[in-house]
């Protein structure tokens, strides 16, 4: 009898945990695509702005800007899937290996792109005369294609690795999507450590430096908000974007250990947020990408009210 008390009292302790673990998953889940939709929303009107407007679509630091949109939303949606199915889903390896080099290189090119345009930044306050000679449309495109090349080439390497490490018909197989299942080689995770590592300080070096050169400016000029200070904090706002990013790496050893809600709470803090910056940096805080929104919601309101009339 008590052996039967006992075992009715551990299935319901499962069954209450259980319950409680779904409650807040989806939770999670709500939260994250309510935040994942206000951001799908909010950088299609910035995207729209971006296409319409031929003084911002000229402008390389509008360029640069636009691909990082561009990438984060990439990511995000590559992430979300993962992240939903990555416990039940099982797919070919060839198709995860895709999925998963697609969601690495944006993840790697995002940091590149907040360094490169924290020295459009530094470019266009410490060397003014200058600015239009080295910041040119052409040689954006030509940066966003180097990074690129840079976010990619760990995979490149990683691939190569792994196609002599296993037979062909490994790649056949089904498998649930994750990192650490085409992980055959020590290094494999040496590579990928060693890559992270010194683009990580490479990186955080340049928005340091781009951040003391800009402000020593915004110094000189005694003027909390002149272009220099703005730059400043713009700079400023690119280092917590990077360091948030970082800081969802550490998603690994807490979903091993939280299960699926700390799954979609990294995706939510650690993904979600640090990408819904950048449209509130420039969306809200730039003067051209403000009045153009302001002017196309303004022109909206205006056709509806021609058309109830």
């Amino acid at each position: 009898m008590n052996s039967t008390g006992s075992l009715d009292n551990g299935s319901q302790m499962s069954s209450h945990n259980e319950m409680v673990s779904f409650i807040i998953t989806t939770v999670f889940f709500v939260l994250t695509m309510i935040c994942f939709c206000f951001f799908v929303y909010f950088i299609s009107i910035i995207l729209i702005v971006y296409f319409t407007t031929p003084q911002v679509r000229d402008n390389s630091r509008y360029v640069l800007f636009a691909h990082m949109l561009v990438n984060d939303t990439l990511y995000l949606f590559l992430g979300l899937f993962l992240a939903l199915a990555y416990q039940f889903l099982y797919m070919p390896v060839s198709i995860c290996y895709f999925i998963l080099t697609i969601t690495t290189a944006t993840f790697r090119v995002t940091p590149f792109n907040l360094a490169t345009m924290a020295l459009e930044r530094y470019i266009a306050i410490c060397y003014p005369l200058r600015y239009l000679m080295f910041c040119t449309v052409k040689r954006s495109y030509s940066v966003i294609a180097a990074m690129w090349l840079f976010g990619l080439l760990p995979n490149a390497v990683d691939l190569a690795i792994l196609s002599s490490s296993v037979e062909k018909s490994f790649f056949s197989q089904k498998l649930l999507c994750k990192q650490e299942g085409l992980i055959i080689q020590p290094l494999q995770d040496t590579i990928r450590s060693i890559y992270f590592i010194v683009s990580l300080v490479v990186v955080a070096l340049v928005i340091l430096f781009t951040y003391v050169k800009v402000m020593l400016i915004a110094r000189k000029s005694g003027s909390s908000s002149s272009s220099a200070s703005k730059a400043g904090k713009t700079v400023m706002l690119h280092g917590l974007q990077l360091l948030l990013s970082m800081v969802s790496l550490t998603s690994t050893i807490t979903e091993t250990y939280g299960g699926n809600y700390l799954a979609m709470l990294n995706f939510l803090i650690f993904m979600c947020v640090p990408r819904l910056l950048s449209p509130l940096i420039y969306g809200i805080r730039d003067e051209v990408f403000s009045k153009c929104i302001k002017k196309m919601y303004s022109t909206i309101s205006k056709g509806k009210t021609v058309q109830k009339i």
